[in-house]
């Protein structure tokens, strides 16, 4: 698997249609959840393509701090369906720790998570920090990765 980060600005038509294309397919279709999936923090997120046999393979993106909240935020987490099973989501959420860290060191990262992936965003260090909360028909819980 190869990692690309990029702005909004620098990514090429090409990618940012398979982007789209992929997050409306998980989000908006498979979810059965209509919502405005672009937003405005597209504009002010560093996006991650993950590729695999030369396609899209997962994506998430990181909000810069004071976008969506304080501390930088990753979010729109997702593996195409071809490529599940395949136990990429962990390594696809190491990066984007990674990635965050380097570039906001010092600062905890906050999510909101769908509470049936609590358990593993804890397995990669996050503490849950709300109440369960329904966003767009689906319960969540925001949860922090405190800085190490």
């Amino acid at each position: 698997m190869s990692f690309k980060w990029s702005r909004l600005e620098a990514l090429s038509t090409l990618e940012l249609y398979e982007i789209i294309k992929a997050r409306e397919a998980v989000f908006v279709v498979e979810q059965n959840c209509p919502y405005q999936e672009t937003d405005e923090k597209d504009l002010k997120a560093w996006h991650l393509m993950a590729t695999m046999e030369g396609e899209l393979a997962a994506y998430a993106r990181v909000v810069d701090p004071g976008a969506k909240y304080a501390e930088p935020s990753i979010g729109r987490v997702m593996v195409v369906e071809k490529f599940r099973k395949k136990n990429i989501g962990r390594t696809l959420m190491d990066e984007a720790i990674r990635f965050s860290e380097t570039t906001f060191p010092g600062a905890t990262i906050r999510i909101s998570a769908q509470v049936y992936l609590k358990k593993f965003y804890e397995s990669l260090g996050f503490l849950a920090s709300s109440e369960q909360y329904d966003e767009d028909g689906i319960p969540h819980i925001e949860m922090i990765r405190p800085t190490h």
